[in-house]
């Protein structure tokens, strides 16, 4: 008989997770606290939305979990699976989208999630999805380099071959196709995830669970203190655009929640709270802005030669 998902523990470890990564930015920030709102769906289910505004260090930050259920699974969850359209479903999931004041620190996005389709007169279908992707204003080799080390390290007890092929599809992902531009520097990222069963797929969503804030916060506390003034800050909310245009056309997430009738305010709490777009603007070369372009927003292996 195949392995049964056990829903309540990816529940009971997802809100523990909240819990631990609420505990961790409300430190590093220190001057405010997370307003928490808790909804519920009429289709049914619900979540908790946690939400960090106009702190010294973070503009805006959001930690959102949420358990839903439905009659029917929305196109987004079905497109690449048509044989599960009909189905009822059970989704799980943690997002956090960290928008820092500095511009030297950059945006960083996680989320671990867990789906679950249901038939009366079948098995259920499960699978796991997940990762985390860091965006930088301005780039910095040693905090791209420990990033994607943690990465790394999240995936090897799982096999060598998984990291190399969860930071491409990472880059594949996090791609602005009308733009022709990465997002950021990538990470992990991975969905469909059922191969080895249940047991050891949880484990992996655990493992990029925990491994978010060894790669973030070092970062975070090495940039904090850098001075910044008016041309940073202007570059952030342009490049802060960008971000704004992934999510709004791109991501299956924010396009899930919206299509099977989430919380909006929970959906978009991604976004950033100030943003700029310029017609046809280009850095001048031999700048940091230009640097980012040509060292970092190009496909690359931040591991290359390391064990």
């Amino acid at each position: 008989m195949p392995e049964q998902p056990n829903i309540a523990a990816v529940r009971d470890y997802l809100l523990d997770l909240q819990d631990r990564l609420t505990q961790a930015l409300e430190a590093e920030d220190g001057s405010v606290r997370c307003q928490e709102d808790a909804w519920e769906r009429p289709e049914g289910g619900g979540g908790r939305t946690r939400v960090l505004q106009e702190g010294t260090l973070f503009e805006r930050g959001g930690i959102n979990f949420s358990h839903v259920q439905g009659a029917h699974l929305p196109p987004t969850a079905t497109a690449r699976r048509p044989e599960l359209a009909g189905r009822a479903f059970q989704a799980l999931g943690v997002s956090l989208v960290v928008h820092p004041r500095n511009p030297y620190v950059p945006t960083s996005h996680a989320n671990v999630r867990f789906f679950v389709a249901e038939q009366a007169d079948a098995a259920p279908v499960w699978w796991f999805g997940g990762g985390f992707d860091l965006t930088p204003y301005y780039g910095f080799a040693e905090d791209a380099v420990h990033w994607h080390r943690v990465a790394r390290a999240a995936c090897l007890p799982f096999g060598a071959e998984v990291y190399p092929r969860l930071k491409r599809q990472c880059d594949e992902y996090f791609f602005l196709r009308h733009r022709q531009e990465p997002r950021g520097i990538g990470g992990l990222f991975f969905d469909d995830l059922d191969a080895g069963g249940f047991a050891r797929c949880f484990d992996f969503l655990k493992s990029v669970g925990d491994h978010y804030l060894p790669a973030y916060l070092p970062i975070v506390q090495r940039r904090k203190g850098l001075p910044w003034g008016e041309r940073e800050r202007a570059f952030q909310k342009y490049r802060r655009g960008r971000y704004v245009e992934f999510n709004l056309v791109y991501d299956r997430g924010t396009l899930f929640g919206l299509q099977s009738g989430g919380r909006t305010e929970s959906i978009l709490m991604s976004l950033p709270p100030e943003v700029s777009w310029r017609y046809d603007w280009h850095p001048a070369p031999g700048t940091p802005e230009a640097e980012l372009y040509e060292r970092f927003l190009v496909p690359r292996d931040w591991l290359a030669g390391e064990a």
